[in-house]
């Protein structure tokens, strides 16, 4: 694929996620360029790529899935090995940016992860970074260089619209911190009501929620719990039962990154939720699906956001103009 000037588009693919890596391909018309990598037997990473990248506009896919460290770092490498092959501008693409939930301190002696995570992709030689529905806007401020944040929003709204009457719908926060993203569903889908559900944490106790209260009017409504990830999925299933616990006739979940670690199959499965929709920005193998799980495509967004990044054009007229 070459634009004027002879430009070329190179897409890269790591190891932990290549079906995606090969539906964004599909959707820019481009096979990801054959690379060797493999493990030594002490667990270090070697990668080679097999064609020449000597002024390419490379674009560096990987989705931080488990084990998390083993693929940041083959990410790394990779980004390494294109800048000493001299490829001319290098874009990390990264669906699910790793450590994104640990962007500040929340104690004393803690790290700031996600600024570490950042700082090795500029320092391996990454130009410019694209990730999705980043845990909060401020990691853009984290990477010393052009951050395109895609965001998965009109994608999930669209199903919803599809398959609910939105006349009957409040959109709820699960936490304070989502009351942005609740407001913007809100917005997307007409102006619908919104609710939040008061939670606290245990600062002690990792994925450990307790909720507390619903402020907003749910009773009689179909609820369309809405987050940017689901882990452990502790937090989805508490609000719901929350919000059937004042009334809710039906609760929906979506939520852009399915990381279903743990119990969280089985605690979606055995919910009163009626559906979970995610994205497919992290592997979903098929010991993780169930009935109630929708999973949408986000390759042709991300394919959509590498060429205009490409063809130098505009990131933000993909969601009509707003910077969301």
């Amino acid at each position: 694929m070459k634009a004027t000037g002879e430009k070329k588009l190179m897409l890269f693919s790591g190891r932990a996620y290549p079906e995606l890596a090969k539906e964004v391909g599909d959707n820019l018309g481009i096979e990801p360029t054959p690379t060797a990598a493999y493990d030594f037997a002490n667990g270090e990473t070697f990668v080679r790529f097999l064609e020449s990248v000597r002024g390419s506009d490379a674009f560096v896919i990987q989705s931080h899935t488990a084990p998390i460290n083993q693929w940041i770092m083959e990410q790394l490498i990779m980004v390494d090995a294109l800048k000493r092959a001299s490829a001319k501008r290098i874009t990390v693409v990264a669906p699910f940016f790793g450590y994104a939930r640990q962007d500040k301190k929340h104690r004393g002696r803690e790290p700031i992860s996600a600024r570490l995570i950042s700082d090795l992709f500029k320092t391996a030689g990454a130009d410019r970074l694209i990730a999705v529905d980043l845990h909060t806007a401020q990691i853009q401020g984290f990477f010393d260089g052009p951050v395109d944040h895609l965001f998965a929003l009109n994608l999930l709204a669209a199903h919803v619209e599809a398959k609910l009457d939105t006349g009957e719908v409040t959109v709820v926060a699960p936490d304070a911190g989502r009351v942005r993203v609740a407001e913007r569903w809100s917005d997307r889908l007409g102006g619908v009501p919104m609710a939040i559900i008061h939670k606290r944490r245990d600062p002690d106790v990792a994925n450990e929620v307790k909720v507390f209260d619903v402020v907003g009017q749910v009773t009689g409504r179909t609820c369309v719990v809405v987050d940017d990830m689901i882990d452990t999925g502790g937090t989805v299933v508490k609000s719901a039962e929350a919000l059937f616990d004042h009334g809710a006739t039906r609760v929906v979940v979506a939520a852009t990154h399915g990381v279903l670690s743990g119990p969280a199959v089985d605690r979606l499965k055995n919910a009163r939720i009626s559906e979970v929709v995610l994205t497919n920005t992290l592997p979903i193998p098929e010991e993780k699906r169930f009935d109630k799980l929708t999973v949408l495509s986000i390759a042709p967004l991300v394919a959509r956001a590498i060429n205009e990044v490409f063809s130098d054009g505009s990131v933000t007229s993909l969601f009509g103009g707003q910077s969301l």
